[in-house]
């Protein structure tokens, strides 16, 4: 495993956040790492827009930030090369994709195998890609939630560690959603994060392990 145990490593686990936009996940994480709550030191914040309201954030916590704009390569396996060789440059330990809003390329993945981790806005493998809320409320969903998983080639189809489930209520609005399952990903994020810096959480043969044990299921929780 590339974190290494929490005995091993004396060192908060590095780590570089990808951001598209707000960035709320990304100080969700600043603000447990600012408590002492969460073992890790981020080391970066990049965009793919420079125009990203996160970038912002991130310099009020003190954390480096910087954008690398897609429109300045030829294609995207280009694009994902820069990217992959900007955050090698900050030494990371982990990838953490926070709202960052590009499918991305093994020219990419593939220097970070094992140790690049999302969020994601639904009870996958449900309602993979976008609109995950209005797509829930269309299929009548009772529940709807978040999963946080491991990324691999195949677009949100990574091994799932854990998700947090809420309930969709009558009168429901996509907005109303929105906000009921962010609570959700700001609280199991962190959580899940603290796991790889602990040492206790990685990807072998495929799948996520979890103290030592093979997640068959995600670690799933209740939200409100």
């Amino acid at each position: 495993m590339t974190g290494g145990t929490a005995s091993e490593r004396s060192a908060p686990l590095p780590i570089v956040i990808l951001i598209s936009g707000r960035g709320s996940n990304m100080r969700a994480i600043a603000e447990q790492a600012t408590k002492g709550k969460l073992t890790v030191e981020i080391r970066a914040v990049i965009s793919d827009r420079a125009d990203a309201v996160g970038l912002a954030t991130a310099a009020e916590f003190g954390i480096p930030a910087a954008a690398l704009s897609p429109r300045d390569y030829a294609d995207r396996p280009a694009y994902d090369a820069a990217l992959a060789s900007l955050v090698a440059s900050y030494s990371p330990s982990l990838v953490v994709l926070a709202g960052f809003m590009r499918i991305l390329t093994p020219n990419f993945i593939g220097p970070f195998a094992d140790r690049i981790l999302n969020i994601h806005p639904s009870l996958l493998p449900k309602y993979r890609g976008l609109h995950t809320h209005r797509r829930a409320l269309e299929a009548g969903d009772t529940h709807h939630g978040v999963s946080v998983h491991f990324v691999t080639q195949e677009l949100d189809g990574g091994p799932v560690i854990i998700q947090a489930r809420v309930p969709v209520l009558v009168g429901d609005t996509e907005a109303d959603l929105s906000a009921r399952v962010q609570r959700q990903e700001h609280r199991i994020y962190p959580e899940a994060i603290e796991w790889f810096a602990q040492g206790r959480l990685e990807l072998r043969e495929d799948r996520a392990w979890l103290d030592g044990r093979r997640l068959d299921e995600p670690v799933t929780t209740e939200g409100e």
